[in-house]
């Protein structure tokens, strides 16, 4: 018995999406997900995480900044009372002038980082200096020296020198004696003083005149601090540019983990529709994997081939399936493309079920064989069907017989009658011959009615 047309484009209809249901189960498993970042995330996360690193930065750069002035403000203030307590010490000691304390100036100024240390009075006419040869010398024309010079507050300014070296310089009043009493030997030590000694105001400062005021200038060297500040800046933006990194890494990682959850959760749903097509469609399905085993057996085919599916499932075809099944699967590995046929497979109760079979081979979107899938239906109700059909059409015909031989009938019963009806009337006086007359036409109308 042929299959239908019909039947044949139903059948590969459903072997088809089989095919890419399989498909897309088999690369599910095989591969990961593909996730991707749309550039509308990477281009959000940008525009905020950007200016919390910008502002981040800045602000650890201008902290780095303020420590930095805060040190070297401390590192001049410590050796301003450095210098004014050696000095103190000198002048009351050991009746020390000008000359010792320039000569203690110049020691201190040979320190690491110390540019210059130089002392001038209210009108910036230089006192003693680090560098000798700047003595006498006018400093710090721009500053408003009188009031620092009567003011304890410290002060500070970064200057450039001829060669555009940076100089963080500290200053403030200078009064190594502040605070001491002189004692009784401040005479004696003014007399050791030449007349006009620079440092005569410190032993008598209530003789001192307002004019007599000094200020205390010490000039540090910026570039081990700078480069240190370079340093601290280069950290601060490489950490700023690590959390930026971090940030954006989070918000990527959140965005893929709700991607993989979602397209996990899309794969499920697959997995959950193929099965139930699966197990749930009205035929018979065997999928068979590249070993020749089987790989699935759903319910349909269960009922009708009378084996379960564990019995089947992970087990060679060929120690499983009906003898006509196996022969199927065997053309079926021969040939390209779907094939059809009918065939009786024998069942465990010794009995023959009647089967419409399709089958064909299952490739992945590389093209590699990934086994056979073969679909089958029971025909035994079709087949009884069909018979039911037959015999409707042999009583059909015997039906068309019957009543072509009643109107073949009909027509000489009809003359019959029509004669039969005139003698009746013709022989109206004859009672014997009218009563057969009458006779005939009962027996011609009952005829007519069967």
């Amino acid at each position: 018995m042929n299959i239908s047309g019909a039947d044949r484009r139903f059948f590969i209809l459903v072997l088809f999406l089989l095919d890419r249901i399989l498909m897309m189960r088999r690369s599910n498993t095989k591969r990961k997900p593909r996730l991707w970042v749309p550039p509308w995330v990477i281009i959000g996360a940008v525009l905020v995480l950007a200016p919390i690193f910008f502002f981040v930065t800045v602000d650890s750069i201008n902290r780095q900044k303020e420590n930095t002035i805060s040190l070297l403000k401390e590192k001049g203030a410590a050796l301003i009372r450095s210098f004014e307590a050696g000095a103190r010490t000198g002048m009351m000691g050991m009746r020390w002038g000008g000359a010792q304390v320039q000569r203690l100036l110049v020691e201190t100024a040979q320190q690491r980082d110390i540019v210059y240390i130089l002392v001038t009075n209210s009108e910036g006419k230089i006192l003693a200096n680090s560098d000798p040869q700047n003595i006498g010398k006018t400093y710090g024309e721009n500053l408003n020296l009188y009031r620092i010079s009567h003011s304890h507050a410290l002060n500070w300014r970064e200057v450039r020198t001829e060669n555009n070296a940076r100089i963080f310089e500290v200053f403030r009043q200078f009064v190594p004696m502040q605070g001491r009493g002189v004692g009784g030997g401040a005479g004696r030590r003014q007399g050791m003083m030449m007349s006009g000694d620079w440092c005569q105001r410190h032993l008598n400062p209530e003789q001192a005149q307002s004019s007599d005021a000094q200020v205390i200038f010490v000039g540090l060297d910026m570039t081990s601090v700078e480069n240190a500040a370079k340093e601290d800046i280069r950290h601060s933006i490489f950490t700023g540019f690590i959390f930026l990194l971090i940030g954006f890494a989070g918000v990527v990682t959140l965005f893929l983990a709700q991607a993989y959850r979602s397209a996990r959760a899309s794969f499920s749903r697959v997995k959950v529709f193929s099965d139930n097509l699966v197990e749930n469609m009205p035929m018979g399905l065997i999928a068979i994997d590249p070993e020749e085993r089987i790989a699935s057996f759903n319910q349909t085919a269960e009922s009708m081939l009378e084996i379960s599916a564990g019995e089947t499932i992970g087990n060679q075809l060929s120690e499983v399936l009906p003898a006509s099944l196996r022969n199927f699967f065997y053309q079926l590995k021969t040939k390209t493309g779907p094939i059809t046929e009918e065939l009786e497979a024998s069942l465990n109760n010794q009995q023959n079920l009647p089967l419409e079979v399709i089958g064909t081979s299952l490739s992945d979107e590389d093209g590699a064989a990934m086994g056979w899938v073969i679909l089958f239906r029971d025909l035994s109700e079709i087949r009884q069907l069909k018979k039911e059909i037959l015999r409707s059409q042999r009583l059909a015909s015997v039906g068309r017989l019957a009543a072509g031989v009643a109107h073949e009938i009909r027509n000489p019963l009809s003359s019959i009658k029509g004669f039969a009806t005139y003698f009746k009337e013709r022989y109206r006086d004859t009672p014997k011959d009218h009563q057969t007359a009458e006779i005939m036409i009962q027996e011609v109308e009952r005829l007519d009615r069967v």
